[in-house]
């Protein structure tokens, strides 16, 4: 029997010759045609769409990655393409269009796998996004495994979906949440997550990456000191895939979650790594169909890895878009990436210090294209909408890290975060606005 599902009956047998001729077909992005190294973001604009139209009269500057990326045409096109010729629900049908989506959803599983470097498509469970993939673990993992009195050590820097999960399990399970502090350059101070661990620390939850200051924590340290005290470790990717290359493997973590719509794929989908011994000893956190062998009233068997973790029909087009996202990634070389949005973030916190009354909040040593800022008598809420008066797209607010706001005394901030397809002028196009909301406030 097929582990993927009882009901399938020859549906596994993946496409015919037609099927590869589609997947021939689908076009290079036109920012990757040539040498890797030729890291040309003129041509990479060219491929998202949005980017060449105007708001408000203005020529729109998108600087809210850190919320979400928007789409290359090769994304929307394969979401155009699935729909309008290979739309069929996967796993369950012994028919043509049921094979060819069965395919690429599985081949896409393939795509995030090598992505991250995992070991096997096992080790991967497609997910809404890191919000259920970190609730799932919560859920499945944390149910069976963490007891009255145990501990769960998370940071001050993380997401709140890093947070609220790890709170309902402790409140159920009555066990204890344990949070090691950050620094005033939003660090996370080693020396007290060390001293944090315990016998009673079942696991250690960090985001790689913050989505509020853009500090990148020591993720391999963590997971080492972790693994040293016999804990385990969920890493919040949410803000790692889109700005450095992932190797699960190497950083021996347990759980790696992460967002397809932070990486140029649609909303509303994404993945949980897990290893495999891991996720075969838990159980399931959702019933229904496809996530079953074989279901009576008197008693149900679970599908095998990863299937026992994908109840009811998916997000088909989602991780079909989110395969086409990430190859787009890999052809425009992950490293050039890093590089490029480095380069910006440097250029942008020299420009950002020169006016007036700024305050930058979070200066690690090790960022991502994230900065948060505050202005000297000037609400950021104001600050956006004098911003987007000019164009200009930055986030306000807590950025859902209410915790790491009160640890810096502060309600709120403005950030500005970059991606693969902004340059300096748009930087510069920041600096200009905020200088318009300094003329109509002072």
């Amino acid at each position: 029997m097929n582990p993927r599902s009882a009901d399938r009956g020859t549906a596994d047998r993946g496409p015919q010759t037609a099927d590869r001729r589609n997947a021939e077909e689908v076009p290079l992005p036109s920012a990757v045609r040539g040498p890797r190294s030729d890291y040309d973001v003129e041509r990479i604009r060219r491929d998202f769409p949005i980017l060449s139209r105007s708001i408000r009269g203005r020529k729109l500057v998108y600087l809210d990655n850190a919320a979400t990326t928007q789409k290359p045409q090769v994304v929307i096109d394969r979401l155009v393409r699935y729909y309008t010729e290979e739309n069929s629900n996967v796993h369950r049908g012994v028919h043509y269009l049921s094979e060819v989506a069965t395919a690429d959803y599985e081949a896409a599983r393939t795509t995030v796998k090598k992505f991250i470097n995992a070991r096997d498509e096992k080790e991967i469970v497609f997910t809404r996004g890191t919000t259920e993939a970190i609730n799932l673990v919560a859920q499945s993992w944390g149910r069976v495994n963490v007891r009255e009195g145990d501990e769960i050590l998370i940071t001050a820097i993380e997401h709140h979906s890093n947070i609220v999960p790890w709170q309902l399990l402790c409140e159920e399970k009555k066990a204890r949440l344990r949070v090691a502090p950050v620094d005033d350059d939003g660090d996370i101070i080693l020396d007290e997550l060390a001293r944090l661990l315990t016998p009673r620390t079942r696991l250690v939850a960090v985001g790689h990456a913050s989505n509020a200051l853009g500090t990148i924590n020591p993720i391999a340290e963590i997971i080492a000191m972790a693994h040293a005290n016999g804990s385990l470790v969920l890493v919040d990717g949410a803000q790692g895939v889109p700005h450095m290359s992932i190797d699960v493997q190497a950083l021996d973590c347990d759980f790696y979650a992460f967002s397809g719509h932070k990486v140029y794929a649609p909303t509303g989908i994404g993945a949980l790594y897990g290893k495999e011994s891991i996720l075969d000893a838990m159980p399931p956190w959702q019933g229904g169909g496809d996530m079953i062998l074989s279901v009576s009233f008197e008693k149900t068997t679970f599908n095998a890895l990863p299937y026992k973790f994908e109840a009811g029909t998916p997000n088909i087009e989602g991780v079909i878009g989110l395969a086409a996202a990430l190859d787009y990634v890999s052809l425009a070389g992950i490293e050039n990436i890093a590089a490029h949005e480095h380069d910006l973030l440097t250029y942008a916190t020299g420009r950002l210090r020169e006016v007036d009354g700024l305050r930058i909040i979070g200066t690690a040593k090790r960022k991502a294209a994230v900065i948060s800022f505050t202005l000297e008598g000037v609400h950021p809420h104001d600050i956006g909408t004098i911003l987007d008066r000019e164009g200009v797209a930055i986030r306000t607010g807590h950025h859902c890290a209410q915790p790491l706001m009160m640890r810096f005394n502060i309600p709120a901030t403005s950030r500005a975060s970059f991606a693969m397809y902004n340059t300096r002028a748009e930087a510069d196009a920041l600096i200009t606005g905020l200088h318009k909301v300094i003329e109509v406030f002072r």
